[in-house]
């Protein structure tokens, strides 16, 4: 039996206005509901859903449909019968669309991430003679090597900030520091400060810590449509951000600020400046995801690493992390946390029940390349660079009703697309072969239907492919009834 189950409430909040997801049947306009909220992540596999009678009761609408849209859940493989447990998620292997499976393979504009650099497999090479004399050791270490600690203690220092050794842990990429920094620092019932929109693993991290997320807002320019004016000025709110500490003393926060996921957006300096003084007041740790940071394409202002806008009295306030998922592969998973010496300590005594450390190769391979990175960067600004000209011109030319920043950094756009529809859109694509997630994905309770994240790298052939995919499946949902003005609840920040 499982012992995952969403409420009534909660799941009424996730759907949204579900009938607006198609113009045929209700119970379908239900079933397709759920259906992108399982692939999306926003309900995990395994959770017991309401049963029908008490969803059918909360809607207003009839059990026997409810009962029809639960029927076709199970017969898509979206949903079991458990004995004593109800409808309980699954997610097949390769799911089928509107009762078809999509031709070849499904093109991938789900993950911003970049094709592996090309120096890797060289440094892989250089390295095999030291990796031959580790091991003599046991290659268990929570720590992480030395030799790589030192290389990203180095790599600080020369972004301009001063870092010792003791003040850096490696981890298993970018993703298992978070986790291990919510699982450390956060205690049951604590609030936790997070970026609305923002990177969904990290809310996942945060609530499996037992967080009560406290959201504040991240805006993009042309967030209120390409033809509107006296909307919210771009990026955070300074105003919310303050609040947030003040009334509600979080044990963590957790930002991106540069290239901020999935705006793009960059915090001014002065702000990083308060957000620090704002932490210390309140013991709160600012924890700084760094993995975009170095993605700059043409950003007219230099930032230093978050913490360096932090004074000796604040310092210990601010963590870092950092990882070459995003630089030099995301198959490559090293990450690393600076911060604190007294936080590594923590980190590390608290490691040992999750993991016994990161291995040993990839330390070795990550520290070669970290002596040089220059030449990892210049490629990546150029690839980056091409990649948002071609996206942005695209996405002009082909969807002139949806509104894309022109981001100067990182590894995608946020979209506009003028109506509620995200949802919508992300499901048709899917019957078209194309995997791309709705802008809810990286909101709570099913806020940003009008937004849809698009990456500015892609394999040859595959942009071209996923965009004549993503024509398709806009021309069937922009012919769709669209929802009234007063049904936009959605889409409230």
């Amino acid at each position: 039996m499982t012992d995952v189950r969403i409420g009534t409430r909660g799941l009424i909040a996730l759907l949204g206005d579900w009938r607006g997801s198609t113009s045929g049947p209700s119970y379908l306009a239900l079933f397709d509901r759920i259906r992108l909220l399982v692939l999306d992540g926003r309900i995990a596999t395994d959770t017991r859903l309401p049963a029908e009678r008490d969803l059918a009761q909360a809607l207003g609408v009839s059990r026997t449909m409810v009962s029809a849209a639960y029927r076709e859940l199970r017969g898509a493989g979206y949903t079991e019968s458990v004995r004593g447990s109800g409808s309980v998620t699954r997610l097949p292997g390769r799911a089928p669309i509107a009762g078809q499976e999509p031709s070849g393979e499904y093109i991938d504009f789900s993950k911003a991430t970049s094709a592996a650099f090309p120096g890797l497999h060289a440094a892989t090479l250089r390295v095999m003679g030291e990796f031959a004399g580790e091991l003599e050791g046991t290659g268990i270490d929570p720590f992480g090597s030395l030799a790589l600690r030192q290389a990203v203690a180095d790599r600080y220092a020369a972004r301009g900030l001063p870092t010792s050794v003791d003040q850096v842990m490696i981890t298993i990429g970018a993703q298992h520091a978070i986790f291990l920094l919510a699982r450390t620092l956060l205690a049951r019932g604590d609030r936790a400060v997070v970026e609305l929109p923002s990177y969904p693993h990290a809310y996942e991290s945060l609530r499996a810590a037992g967080a009560r997320l406290v959201p504040v807002t991240v805006t993009a320019p042309g967030s209120e449509g390409r033809h509107e004016s006296g909307g919210p000025a771009p990026g955070w709110d300074a105003a919310g951000l303050q609040q947030a500490f003040a009334r509600t003393s979080p044990a963590l926060a957790y930002l991106m600020p540069d290239f901020h996921n999935p705006t793009g957006e960059s915090m001014p300096a002065g702000l990083r400046a308060e957000v620090i003084h704002h932490a210390a007041r309140q013991g709160t740790i600012v924890v700084i995801d760094e993995t975009t940071a170095e993605l700059d394409i043409d950003r007219p202002e230099r930032y230093l690493p978050f913490a360096a806008y932090a004074d000796p009295a604040t310092a210990s306030s601010v963590a870092l992390i950092g990882s070459v998922g995003k630089t030099v592969w995301a198959g490559l998973r090293v990450g690393w946390v600076r911060a604190d010496p007294a936080v590594i300590r923590k980190l590390a005594a608290n490691r040992f029940s999750g993991d016994l450390g990161t291995p040993v190769l990839e330390q070795l391979i990550v520290a070669e390349l970290l002596r040089d990175f220059d030449p990892v960067l210049r490629l990546r600004t150029e690839q980056l660079r091409s990649g948002r000209e071609q996206v942005l011109g695209t996405l002009a030319s082909t969807f002139p009703e949806w509104s894309a920043p022109r981001i100067d950094g990182g590894l995608a756009t946020w979209v506009n697309l003028g109506a509620p529809v995200s949802s919508q859109l992300a499901l048709a694509a899917r019957s078209h072969g194309l995997l791309v997630t709705a802008g809810p994905r990286f909101g709570i309770d099913g806020a940003f239907e009008r937004f849809l994240r698009i990456p500015i790298q892609h394999a040859p052939g595959d942009f071209e492919r996923g965009i004549r995919a993503l024509e398709s499946a806009w021309r069937g949902v922009a012919g769709r009834p669209l929802m009234a003005q007063g049904d936009l609840f959605a889409d409230v920040v």
